[in-house]
């Protein structure tokens, strides 16, 4: 028995190394994995001492269950904060990045009702409405979750410094990326898989046609899950009003979203 624990930590470790090697990228990890690449004792200890946050593989038994379920799930998630959130009712939270008045509106609104219902609040802490999501939630006493394209310990957007702290200390950050890695354009439609696979569902408040947030619906419908959107107003942006076109579920207030 203690023989296939220590099996385990070494294939924990030899997962950590490969993480840290290739800057979270699953390709590339898989890649390193299926061709055996070697990786001595000392590696994997250098690489134990080399993390700069808490960590969990997928092989560990604190790893989201959620993400098990999807395609392409990280080898390794790294975070700051309480990971057990994902444990709890979580809905992903989207939309525009310049938002209008009438979507700053609706998505506070919305957010207010959801964390009121025990719902923790996923985003993705980029300009617009997910930092709308994450700090409703705060400011009505929920729970967020701020799911990074960027190295865990590297705060992008800048301007959400104060944010970033504030999740870090008091909630949940998650990144399949370490430490001070700088994100690529690359990184966040690969992110929006991870907000999508923690998400039961995706609510979608205001979006352009063509936008990050319509990847992220994408992602979600492969994964099964429903989409809620807020209906636009004409002249808006109509990213909201098309997914209701296509069958995504129109949200009146909150009921909507909880009777299903």
């Amino acid at each position: 028995m203690a023989y296939i624990r220590s099996e385990v930590m070494i294939l924990k470790e030899i997962l950590l190394f490969f993480a840290l090697k290739y800057d979270g990228d699953f390709q590339s990890i898989l890649k390193a994995l299926q061709r055996k690449e070697k990786v001595t004792n000392q590696q994997r200890e250098e690489a134990v001492s080399k993390v700069q946050s808490k960590y969990t593989t997928i092989l560990c038994d604190d790893y989201p269950e959620a993400l098990k379920q999807i395609s392409c799930p990280p080898f390794v998630l790294f975070y700051h904060g309480n990971l057990s959130l994902l444990d709890e009712k979580c809905i992903g939270v989207i939309g525009k990045r310049v938002p209008s008045e009438y979507g700053t509106s609706v998505t506070d609104k919305i957010v207010c009702d959801l964390v009121k219902n025990e719902y923790t609040i996923v985003s993705g802490m980029a300009l617009g409405i997910d930092t709308l999501a994450h700090r409703s939630a705060m400011n009505n006493h929920g729970k967020t979750v701020a799911v990074l394209g960027s190295g865990i310990n590297y705060c992008y957007p800048k301007r959400n410094r104060e944010l970033y702290l504030k999740l870090k200390e008091e909630h949940l950050i998650v990144s399949e990326h370490p430490n001070d890695y700088v994100p690529q354009a690359k990184d966040f439609p690969s992110r929006n898989r991870l907000i999508a696979g923690l998400s039961e569902s995706v609510v979608v408040t205001e979006a352009e046609k063509r936008s990050g947030t319509m990847i992220t619906v994408g992602y979600a419908l492969d994964q099964g899950k429903d989409i809620f959107c807020v209906p636009s107003r004409i002249g808006d942006p109509i990213g909201c009003n098309l997914l209701i076109q296509q069958g995504a579920k129109l949200i009146l207030d909150i009921n909507d979203i909880i009777e299903e």
